[in-house]
């Protein structure tokens, strides 16, 4: 008998628990990746405690407090700045530490920087109370910095009613395409006043420096200056753009000359540098040199006179006897063409006279008031002179004569400096002259007193 055929489907076998474990524990180590991605995230996204330096913001405050009580102004305003950048303040407060950090700058001395605070204090927060120090403070760092032009528009701007409208921002010259605007005009009137006084830098103290740059600047302020100035800045440019289209420079003569100019140029700033860094002068120093040398601020004897001047010597003879019987001097003077109020100081020269010895010393030997006893033959012709006062030495106060003795100090000590940068140059850099290849030096003739006529 056939087998029968089986078709029904294999009995499922029960898995083994070790499967489920297993699922288990993918499962709780997914969760776990998970767990752990969603913390790390957290956490990046978590601020930590802001610091500068190692500080914390509020011990950076303190640190800036500090600084600015010891005086040290610009380290303050470097500490501020670090709490700013770490803090982040925004608005009313931002402005304020931006004004505080300027103020610290001025102290400083470091009035550009100083001007740059002023501004962002502005920009951060525009503050009515804050807004008229600003005006006063800029305006005084501007004047400090000799920066006259920059002023001049700054103070156009603060006070324009209309703040789309820059000062200065009128076009006065055109070169092609380029524009030359008002502001830009001033400033190179600036730069060349800068430029004319820079040889006197050494001999100057800045605030004398920056007087003697206002008083220029404000005599360039006149239309006809400007106009001046303008035309002969824009033959300049025009020749100098010129020159540069033919390449001038490219010639050897040229470059010959413009190599020996910068020579001469930065050998005088290497000196001037030097006399500005080691010359320093106090008003105690002035007042001890003054002291020393008062011999040479002493005003000199003096006379005023009135004189009546004749060709012939009869004819002064005979004004001179009409004044000794009581003619009026001033009345004769008046018909004969004389003059009168003279200044004369001792001396050859009698000013409206010329040179005249005799009647110098007879002037000065005389009483005042007092009508010389004989006519003077000058090279005028006769001369009749009356003395009407005399004025004896008289020694100038410091106060009078401050400037001419710290003009008079500031150069000496440059004559001084000079000498002595010069000698250390000449060592260090091993210079011999050889003498005795030269040529012998001839004498100078002397100088005599060329013989009266």
């Amino acid at each position: 008998m056939a087998e029968k055929l089986n078709f029904a489907l294999p009995e499922k076998k029960p898995r083994g628990s070790a499967a489920g474990v297993l699922t288990v524990l993918l499962l709780i180590v997914l969760t776990a990746l998970v767990g752990v991605d969603l913390y790390l995230q957290w956490s990046a996204q978590k601020p930590e405690p802001a610091t500068v330096g190692g500080l914390s913001v509020e011990q950076a405050k303190d640190l800036a407090g500090k600084l600015a009580q010891r005086g040290l102004y610009q380290q303050a305003a470097t500490a501020w700045q670090d709490y700013l950048a770490a803090a982040r303040p925004a608005g009313p407060q931002r402005a304020q530490i931006h004004f505080q950090i300027a103020g610290l700058l001025e102290k400083a001395g470091l009035y550009g920087d100083a001007i740059e605070q002023y501004y962002r204090s502005e920009e951060a927060a525009p503050m009515d109370e804050l807004s008229p120090q600003i005006n006063a403070h800029v305006k005084e760092c501007f004047e400090k910095l000799g920066k006259f032009s920059a002023l001049r528009y700054e103070v156009m701007d603060r006070t324009s009613m209309d703040a789309s409208k820059p000062a200065g921002g009128k076009v006065v010259a055109e070169i092609g395409a380029e524009k030359i605007s008002e502001s830009q005009l001033d400033a190179l009137i600036e730069e060349s006043i800068e430029d004319q006084l820079a040889p006197m830098r050494a001999f100057m103290t800045p605030e004398q420096l920056n007087e003697q740059k206002k008083k220029a600047w404000e005599q360039s302020r006149s239309p006809q200056a400007k106009q001046e100035f303008l035309q002969s800045w824009l033959a300049q440019e025009i020749l100098y753009r010129q020159a540069l289209d033919q390449q001038l420079g490219e010639k050897p003569e040229v470059k010959r000359l413009v190599h020996s100019l910068t020579r001469q140029a930065l050998s005088r700033q290497m000196l001037d540098e030097q006399l500005a860094s080691r010359i320093h002068v106090t008003d105690t120093d002035v007042q001890t040199y003054y002291a020393a040398n008062k011999d040479k601020y002493v005003e000199p004897a003096g006379a005023r006179i009135s004189h009546i001047c004749v060709d012939e010597e009869g004819k002064a003879n005979e004004l001179l006897t009409q004044i000794k019987n009581g003619a009026d001097f001033a009345a004769l003077a008046k018909e004969s063409g004389g003059k009168v109020a003279e200044d004369v100081h001792p001396g050859s020269y009698v000013p409206g006279i010329g040179d005249a010895n005799d009647l110098n010393a007879a002037i000065f030997a005389a009483d005042a008031p007092k009508v010389l006893d004989h006519a003077f033959k000058t090279e005028k012709g006769w001369e009749i002179v009356r003395v009407d006062e005399k004025r004896p030495p008289r020694q100038k106060s410091f106060d009078e004569v401050r400037q001419q003795v710290m003009m008079e100090l500031l150069r000496r000590k440059s004559e001084e400096v000079q000498r002595e940068y010069i000698k250390e140059m000449m060592d260090k850099y091993k210079v011999i002259v050889h003498t005795s290849a030269l040529p012998a030096a001839r004498p100078e003739p002397s100088k005599e007193a060329s013989p009266k006529p």
